[in-house]
């Protein structure tokens, strides 16, 4: 490991940057060292420029990539390196908003009961149940099952921060049932070893299959699961403002958009507070 590159992760750790953000940060610049083949503190401003019409024009980056980018480069130059430049977004091409994919209750249903693992289909099960994200699933504990509240602790989720997502009579069930064929001791969904949590890679290979089976024609992704979450609380008549603190949104604006895809025909259909129990009913 180069000095740089040790002093860019020590920085970053010490603003608590989440350990995702910090290895995207680190492969953004080092990516940007690597096509102009030199080291990138001996590179300024005008490559800096270079490389944002090489990702545009070239290789046609996506906003997202395009402004991590940005953003990685501002951090390394501004922080680490003590730069005063302004390094700013060129002109770029705004991506069309589009809305999430939701599967509906019984296509909810039809999905689970496709995936064959136990251990796959409970982390699923619990991702759909409480709108959690994938990361926030596979890395929930044993301990952070608070079944005398009904609640499941979610510990540093996206931004870093906790909070607490109701926990559902019928995901407790399904869960106890789970641990009894595992026995998880720390981990709740440990990985093929037992100190590590199992991976998002190898649900998303889940997903992946279970998609096949059921042929939807829909595209069907971890986050397909949480959307679904909210739209089906939402066709509920749960407040938006409650479903925000559930999915852990900084902004309302956000969870507005569930409010494009709601169908008010399903309002009476899904018990609020127990989705899952709506799922296994529509058998």
């Amino acid at each position: 490991m180069t000095n740089l590159r040790r002093r860019m992760l020590q920085d970053l750790r010490i603003r608590n940057y989440a350990p995702g953000t910090i290895d995207e940060y680190v492969w953004k610049v080092a990516r940007f060292a690597k096509y102009f083949n030199r080291s990138p503190d001996l590179l300024g401003p005008e490559e800096i420029r270079q490389y944002q019409v090489h990702l545009v024009e070239e290789v046609h980056a996506s906003w997202s990539v395009f402004n991590t980018t940005v953003c990685a480069l501002r951090f390394f130059y501004e922080t680490t390196l003590g730069k005063d430049w302004k390094i700013k977004h060129i002109p770029f091409q705004k991506a069309p908003k589009k809305l999430p994919s939701v599967l509906s209750i019984e296509e909810v249903r039809e999905f689970l009961d496709s995936v064959s693992n136990l251990k796959h289909r409970a982390v699923l099960e619990t991702m759909y149940s409480t709108g959690l994200r994938i990361s926030e699933a596979i890395h929930l504990r044993i301990r952070d099952i608070d079944s005398s509240r009904m609640v499941l602790k979610v510990n540093e989720g996206k931004g870093r921060k906790d909070r607490y997502v109701p926990l559902s009579t019928t995901l407790l069930e399904r869960l106890r049932g789970y641990w009894k064929v595992y026995r998880p001791a720390d981990w709740l969904f440990p990985g093929s070893r037992a100190d590590r949590p199992i991976s998002a890679s190898s649900i998303d290979v889940a997903i992946a299959r279970a998609r096949k089976l059921v042929r939807f024609n829909k595209h069907v992704k971890s986050h397909t699961l949480r959307h679904s979450f909210a739209t089906h609380l939402l066709e509920a008549e749960v407040d938006l403002r409650r479903i925000q603190l559930l999915m852990g949104h900084r902004s309302l604006k956000t969870t507005a958009i569930y409010l494009h895809v709601a169908r008010a025909s399903l309002q009476k259909t899904v018990e609020s507070k127990d989705l899952l129990r709506a799922v296994y009913r529509s058998r």
